[in-house]
């Protein structure tokens, strides 16, 4: 999308970042789960809720996920993440983003895969977790880019520094295709009665998956949002631009979403570029 400048290659860049989750007002239990990595050629490090690090040393990963089918589906799909994550990025620490042209893409779909794979082995030998699936979005950051893999309804938004916000990924289910399409607008969308209806998740009975993968251009100044179906219900497109352009602080809009809904389990992930 944007081409990262000349700075980023002599002044490392800088993350802070800031997440939460909420079981929303109407469930007992939540479902969904978010994880911050920072890793290097020989460590992974877990991150806190809030907090700050350099891109010169280490690659940082942060990750939103929306369990379904089961009371413990978020819970599983996150350490499971965690698991094949801690297997299969460090090895690839270091592989600048401009001679990744597959090599990232190739990583973060065999990353997707073998969490499908174990979520549906799950669901196979334990009759608990029968149907039990999960979204997946996630951010890999390195010098001077955001390479992302994405399947189901949480989503990424891009939030340049000088442009309009992006929503990045694809909602995977008719009602996103609709959207996508130009065939309903977001009011149309909020309010269709098949908005939950995926066509793509981890696991939850699906014999095959295509994530969506990609990357984005970093300068200073820009942010992401990792967010789940649950703040989407309780804000719109225009409120969570204006939420996240502000203090770098993610329960400012969970919070608002869960006053304004609160139907679903809610959680948030803001990273800026400095």
């Amino acid at each position: 999308m944007t081409t990262p400048g000349p700075e980023e290659s002599l002044h490392p860049q800088t993350l802070h970042w800031s997440g939460m989750t909420h079981v929303g007002r109407f469930r007992k239990n939540n479902e969904d789960a978010f994880l911050g990595l920072t890793f290097d050629a020989r460590e992974i490090r877990y991150l806190g809720k809030i907090g700050s690090g350099s891109l010169g040393g280490a690659d940082f990963v942060f990750a939103v996920s929306d369990g379904m089918g089961g009371a413990k589906s978020g819970e599983f799909a996150s350490k499971i993440a965690v698991e094949k994550i801690t297997r299969l990025l460090p090895p690839s620490f270091g592989m600048a983003a401009q001679q990744m042209e597959t090599g990232f893409g190739d990583i973060l779909r065999e990353l997707f895969e073998r969490i499908h794979g174990a979520i549906s082995d799950l669901g196979r030998y334990y009759p608990e977790c029968h149907g039990m699936g999960a979204t997946l979005s996630l951010c890999w950051f390195m010098p001077g880019w955001m390479c992302f893999g994405h399947i189901g309804d949480s989503r990424i938004y891009f939030l340049p520094k000088d442009g309009d916000m992006v929503q990045i990924t694809h909602d995977h289910s008719h009602v996103g295709w609709l959207r996508r399409s130009g065939k309903i607008n977001e009011r149309e969308a909020r309010t269709h009665p098949g908005k939950s209806s995926l066509s793509q998740a981890l696991g939850g009975g699906n014999q095959k998956i295509d994530p969506q993968i990609g990357r984005v251009g970093c300068q200073s100044g820009d942010r992401f949002l990792i967010c789940s179906d649950g703040l989407v219900d309780g804000l719109w497109d225009k409120r969570i631009n204006e939420l996240a352009r502000k203090e770098l602080d993610a329960s400012k809009l969970v919070l608002e979403a869960v006053a304004d809904s609160g139907r679903d389990n809610t959680t948030a992930l803001l990273i800026e570029i400095a």
